[in-house]
């Protein structure tokens, strides 16, 4: 469950009755467009339905029954967050839109690339400024994933950017291969491996191009900098060596 502080009203009115219930915003909008995969247990803050949810006062068993044909909770539950109508306030609202921006700009950051600086990852900062300036907002009742199409429109009159992936070749030596391939190969998509003779590791992962740095820093944290990154330009050079 979640705490009430992080939890909205979602109101239904019908049959002269009033029913609210007490959800987690996000996983409300989740439910209304019917791409809600997870615990509803896990995403309100009471398994119970509320005449006034504030004062605590709850309907009468046999209103749900009349309404819902239930009185079992968690089967009405979203069933007034689809009907019914979702109560945000304004710092909730303000508190979703910082979440929502913050949660954009690591998207764009992690796939977004400056194709005049060499396909280099633009940092957070820079995407901060470039929203700024182009005065995008994100709107907090909308998916994240729904609005970086928008966003990208926004930010390419004022930074050169594109989404793209990077292939990379990563080579441990023998001292760390055994723990740290372990952790290379969960960065990204790995497309191959292969364990050399001398006992080192080389793979060869695919990721978003936003993330070029962190791979360069985990390979030097795994390995006290003696690893080896090179991109893979070439889709032929996919061969290990």
């Amino acid at each position: 469950m979640i705490s009430l502080d992080e939890a909205v009203t979602a109101r239904l009115e019908s049959h002269g009755e009033r029913f609210e219930v007490l959800i987690d915003p996000d996983a409300a909008l989740a439910i209304r467009r019917g791409e809600f995969e997870g615990e509803l247990a896990d995403v309100i803050a009471a398994e119970d339905v509320f005449e006034n949810a504030s004062r605590g006062d709850r309907p009468a068993e046999e209103d749900l029954e009349t309404v819902f044909g239930t009185t079992d909770p968690m089967a009405i539950i979203p069933e007034i967050v689809e009907r019914g109508e979702i109560q945000i306030t304004a710092e909730q609202r303000e508190e979703m839109q910082a979440r929502k921006h913050n949660q954009l700009v690591n998207t764009i950051t992690r796939n977004a690339v400056n194709p005049q600086m060499d396909d280099s990852p633009h940092p957070p900062e820079r995407i901060e400024r470039a929203l700024e300036e182009a005065g995008f907002q994100v709107d907090p009742m909308e998916p994240v994933e729904s609005q970086v199409d928008d966003a990208l429109d926004a930010l390419r009159p004022v930074i050169p950017i594109r989404f793209e992936e990077v292939t990379m070749a990563v080579q441990l030596p023998a001292d760390d291969a055994g723990s740290g391939q372990a952790r290379i190969r969960e960065f990204g998509d790995l497309e191959r491996e292969e364990w050399q003779n001398d006992g080192s590791w080389v793979g060869v992962l695919t990721f978003p191009a936003g993330l070029q740095n962190d791979l360069y820093d985990l390979v030097n944290e795994v390995t006290s900098g003696e690893g080896d990154v090179r991109v893979i330009k070439d889709k032929d050079e996919l061969r290990t060596r």
